[in-house]
């Protein structure tokens, strides 16, 4: 599964980070850079004063890979 980790510095100077895993993984840079931008103005979220997402920092794609070892087998009632 591919996940987009979006990187931000708070208006305090902290780093925060937003995971979307069900984003398009057909996106571009400027889409994204547009988008966390356009989060950025509009200061939807904030904690005890700062608000989290004041400046894009950075983006990218992560992609986690599975690898079962094992399944316990189902019971039966």
């Amino acid at each position: 599964m591919k996940a987009l980790s979006l990187s931000f510095k708070g208006s305090l100077g902290k780093t925060h980070s937003l995971k979307l895993n069900y984003a398009n993984n057909n996106l571009d840079a400027d889409t994204v850079k547009a988008a966390m931008n356009q989060m950025a103005t509009l200061n939807l979220f904030s904690k005890d004063g700062e608000n989290l997402y004041a400046k894009p920092v950075s983006a990218k794609y992560v992609e986690t890979t599975e690898t079962p070892l094992f399944t316990a087998p189902k019971e039966t009632v």
